[in-house]
Protein backbone atom coordinates (compact mmCIF):
# COMPACT_ATOMS: atom_id res chain seq x y z
CA UNK A 1 0.00 0.00 0.00
CA UNK A 2 2.61 2.68 1.26
CA UNK A 3 4.39 1.26 -1.99
CA UNK A 4 1.74 2.15 -4.17
CA UNK A 5 0.86 6.03 -2.76
CA UNK A 6 4.47 6.54 -3.18
CA UNK A 7 5.02 5.32 -6.65
CA UNK A 8 1.28 7.75 -7.34
CA UNK A 9 3.30 10.59 -5.49
CA UNK A 10 5.56 10.19 -8.00
CA UNK A 11 3.94 10.29 -11.25
CA UNK A 12 1.73 12.92 -10.08
CA UNK A 13 5.00 14.83 -9.29
CA UNK A 14 6.31 14.33 -12.66
CA UNK A 15 3.40 15.06 -14.29
CA UNK A 16 3.35 18.48 -12.78
CA UNK A 17 6.62 19.45 -12.96
CA UNK A 18 5.82 18.52 -17.20
CA UNK A 19 3.23 20.82 -17.40
CA UNK A 20 5.17 23.43 -15.39
CA UNK A 21 7.93 22.99 -17.94
CA UNK A 22 5.39 23.28 -21.05
CA UNK A 23 3.82 26.09 -19.47
CA UNK A 24 6.97 27.89 -19.01
CA UNK A 25 8.01 26.88 -22.93
CA UNK A 26 4.91 28.24 -24.67
CA UNK A 27 5.48 31.78 -22.19
CA UNK A 28 8.91 31.56 -23.45
CA UNK A 29 7.48 30.95 -27.29
CA UNK A 30 5.08 34.01 -26.70
CA UNK A 31 7.83 36.55 -25.41
CA UNK A 32 10.10 35.16 -28.24
CA UNK A 33 7.44 36.13 -30.74
CA UNK A 34 7.01 39.79 -29.37
CA UNK A 35 10.92 40.22 -29.08
CA UNK A 36 10.99 39.37 -32.82
CA UNK A 37 8.25 42.00 -33.42
CA UNK A 38 9.58 44.85 -31.41
CA UNK A 39 13.47 43.44 -33.00
CA UNK A 40 11.27 43.87 -37.18
CA UNK A 41 9.79 47.64 -35.55
CA UNK A 42 13.58 48.48 -34.36
CA UNK A 43 15.22 46.96 -38.32
CA UNK A 44 12.44 49.91 -39.94
CA UNK A 45 9.99 47.32 -40.55
CA UNK A 46 6.44 48.13 -39.83
CA UNK A 47 4.35 45.21 -37.98
CA UNK A 48 0.35 44.48 -39.36
CA UNK A 49 -2.63 45.13 -36.91
CA UNK A 50 -3.36 42.18 -36.97
CA UNK A 51 0.10 41.41 -35.82
CA UNK A 52 -0.67 43.49 -32.36
CA UNK A 53 -4.02 42.45 -32.01
CA UNK A 54 -2.15 39.53 -29.33
CA UNK A 55 0.63 41.11 -28.67
CA UNK A 56 1.49 42.59 -25.35
CA UNK A 57 1.39 46.60 -24.88
CA UNK A 58 4.93 46.44 -24.95
CA UNK A 59 4.86 45.65 -28.48
CA UNK A 60 2.35 48.18 -29.22
CA UNK A 61 4.38 51.31 -27.96
CA UNK A 62 7.22 49.67 -29.91
CA UNK A 63 5.22 50.39 -33.03
CA UNK A 64 3.43 53.95 -31.67
CA UNK A 65 7.25 55.48 -31.28
CA UNK A 66 8.15 53.32 -34.99
CA UNK A 67 5.07 55.55 -36.36
CA UNK A 68 6.08 58.77 -34.32
CA UNK A 69 9.69 58.82 -35.86
CA UNK A 70 8.36 57.86 -39.65
CA UNK A 71 5.95 61.35 -39.08
CA UNK A 72 2.46 58.81 -39.31
CA UNK A 73 1.66 60.96 -36.31
CA UNK A 74 -2.32 60.64 -36.19
CA UNK A 75 -1.85 56.24 -35.97
CA UNK A 76 0.95 56.66 -33.32
CA UNK A 77 -1.41 59.01 -31.64
CA UNK A 78 -4.07 56.32 -31.72
CA UNK A 79 -2.08 53.64 -30.85
CA UNK A 80 -0.93 55.52 -27.40
CA UNK A 81 -4.61 56.41 -26.73
CA UNK A 82 -5.46 52.84 -27.31
CA UNK A 83 -2.83 51.70 -24.88
CA UNK A 84 -3.71 54.56 -22.41
CA UNK A 85 -7.21 52.75 -21.52
CA UNK A 86 -5.51 49.47 -21.47
CA UNK A 87 -2.68 49.53 -19.41
CA UNK A 88 -1.08 50.26 -15.69
CA UNK A 89 0.15 53.00 -13.62
CA UNK A 90 3.80 52.36 -14.48
CA UNK A 91 2.63 51.43 -18.29
CA UNK A 92 0.71 54.55 -18.39
CA UNK A 93 3.17 57.41 -17.05
CA UNK A 94 5.89 55.50 -19.91
CA UNK A 95 2.32 55.57 -22.51
CA UNK A 96 1.80 59.34 -21.38
CA UNK A 97 5.73 60.09 -21.79
CA UNK A 98 5.61 58.95 -25.61
CA UNK A 99 2.45 61.07 -26.21
CA UNK A 100 4.73 63.97 -24.94
CA UNK A 101 7.32 63.16 -26.97
CA UNK A 102 5.21 62.53 -30.05
CA UNK A 103 3.69 66.23 -28.95
CA UNK A 104 6.82 67.95 -28.86
CA UNK A 105 8.46 66.32 -32.23
CA UNK A 106 5.70 67.94 -33.83
CA UNK A 107 5.56 71.09 -32.13
CA UNK A 108 9.33 70.95 -33.16
CA UNK A 109 8.85 70.68 -36.63
CA UNK A 110 6.05 73.48 -36.74
CA UNK A 111 8.91 76.08 -35.16
CA UNK A 112 11.56 75.07 -37.29
CA UNK A 113 9.19 75.35 -40.46
CA UNK A 114 8.42 79.01 -39.08
CA UNK A 115 4.50 77.83 -37.39
CA UNK A 116 4.72 79.12 -34.47
CA UNK A 117 1.14 79.72 -34.18
CA UNK A 118 0.33 75.68 -34.66
CA UNK A 119 3.74 74.60 -32.58
CA UNK A 120 2.23 76.42 -29.21
CA UNK A 121 -0.55 74.20 -28.46
CA UNK A 122 1.12 71.10 -29.47
CA UNK A 123 4.07 72.34 -27.14
CA UNK A 124 1.23 73.38 -24.96
CA UNK A 125 -0.31 68.94 -25.21
CA UNK A 126 3.53 68.03 -25.07
CA UNK A 127 3.72 69.99 -21.38
CA UNK A 128 0.71 68.71 -19.72
CA UNK A 129 1.18 64.96 -20.78
CA UNK A 130 5.02 65.01 -19.45
CA UNK A 131 3.48 66.67 -16.09
CA UNK A 132 1.17 63.43 -16.30
CA UNK A 133 3.37 61.60 -16.75
CA UNK A 134 5.04 62.86 -14.00
CA UNK A 135 2.01 62.43 -11.38
CA UNK A 136 1.44 58.68 -11.89
CA UNK A 137 5.84 58.43 -11.32
CA UNK A 138 7.55 61.48 -9.91
CA UNK A 139 10.99 59.82 -10.23
CA UNK A 140 10.67 59.70 -14.05
CA UNK A 141 13.70 61.33 -15.04
CA UNK A 142 13.51 61.45 -19.00
CA UNK A 143 9.69 63.21 -18.57
CA UNK A 144 11.12 66.02 -16.08
CA UNK A 145 13.76 66.32 -18.76
CA UNK A 146 11.79 66.80 -21.81
CA UNK A 147 9.41 69.01 -19.59
CA UNK A 148 12.15 71.15 -19.10
CA UNK A 149 13.01 71.57 -22.55
CA UNK A 150 8.92 71.69 -23.36
CA UNK A 151 9.07 74.67 -20.60
CA UNK A 152 12.04 76.62 -21.95
CA UNK A 153 11.00 76.42 -25.49
CA UNK A 154 7.87 77.78 -24.72
CA UNK A 155 8.66 81.34 -23.49
CA UNK A 156 10.77 81.61 -26.68
CA UNK A 157 7.96 80.76 -29.29
CA UNK A 158 5.52 83.56 -27.42
CA UNK A 159 8.18 86.26 -27.41
CA UNK A 160 8.59 85.53 -31.08
CA UNK A 161 4.98 85.17 -31.82
CA UNK A 162 4.09 88.13 -29.94
CA UNK A 163 5.68 90.68 -32.94
CA UNK A 164 8.47 92.19 -31.40
CA UNK A 165 10.83 91.87 -34.37
CA UNK A 166 10.02 92.30 -37.74
CA UNK A 167 12.49 90.37 -39.53
CA UNK A 168 11.00 86.75 -40.30
CA UNK A 169 14.17 85.13 -40.77
CA UNK A 170 15.63 86.53 -37.32
CA UNK A 171 13.06 85.33 -36.01
CA UNK A 172 13.40 82.19 -36.51
CA UNK A 173 16.71 82.05 -35.76
CA UNK A 174 16.48 83.83 -32.41
CA UNK A 175 14.01 80.66 -31.49
CA UNK A 176 17.18 78.47 -30.93
CA UNK A 177 20.20 81.00 -30.32
CA UNK A 178 18.80 81.88 -27.18
CA UNK A 179 18.97 78.70 -25.80
CA UNK A 180 22.59 77.64 -25.32
CA UNK A 181 23.51 73.56 -26.13
CA UNK A 182 19.05 73.21 -26.84
CA UNK A 183 18.74 70.26 -25.68
CA UNK A 184 16.91 68.08 -28.10
CA UNK A 185 14.68 65.80 -25.82
CA UNK A 186 14.86 62.17 -24.85
CA UNK A 187 14.01 59.11 -27.01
Amino acid sequence: MIRTLKHGLLWATLAVAVLTTLTQLLQLYGLAGQNRLVSQLLAGKDVGADELATSAPEVRMARAVYLSQHQRYDEALATLNLLLQQTGTEAQAYTRYNLGNLYLRQAMEKAQAGKFNEAMPLLGLAKQAYREALTLDNQFWDAKYNLEVAMRLLPEMDRITSGDDADDLSQKTQLWTTLPGFPRGLP
